[in-house]
């Protein structure tokens, strides 16, 4: 994670990690702890597509979308420092948060995609995958 891109309130929330309630998870729990997460942050239409064994990119995708770019960058804000701070987990690559449009968070086997409404139906990643028959569920 680049600390250029969190504000100074948020670093500070990610330095202080607390050892004692890191959890190792599965990528499917990672991609329902990530869920949950966006959902608290009130991320609109999150969905987790299980990729497992259909590609090699990842196992999940989480997608959501946001209301506004501050509110895009706020989810992903709060993806990448309840990570760090709660299972000591930081995203590998973090992509898009400049232009706040779309910002990719890649946990390896899980890659978080959070979207502005028209850039989310213009890609529309839950069409591309369920050509695969992936398991999309929604939150």
């Amino acid at each position: 994670m680049n600390p250029k891109e969190l504000t100074e309130k948020n670093q500070n929330e990610l330095m202080e990690t607390n050892p004692n309630e890191r959890v190792e998870m599965n990528p499917k729990e990672m991609a329902e702890t990530i869920q949950n997460m966006l959902d608290d942050k009130k991320g609109i239409d999150i969905q987790v597509i299980d990729l497992e064994g259909k590609t090699v990119l990842a196992d999940y995708f989480v997608l959501a979308t946001g209301t506004s770019t501050p509110h895009i960058r706020a989810l992903s804000d709060e993806v990448q420092i309840k990570m760090k701070k709660d299972h000591d987990i930081e995203a590998s690559h973090v992509e898009g948060y400049q232009s706040g449009r779309w910002i990719l968070l890649d946990y390896g086997n899980v890659i978080v995609h959070v979207f502005h409404a028209e850039d989310r139906a213009f890609y529309s990643l839950e069409k591309l995958w369920s050509s695969r028959n992936p398991q999309i569920t929604s939150h």
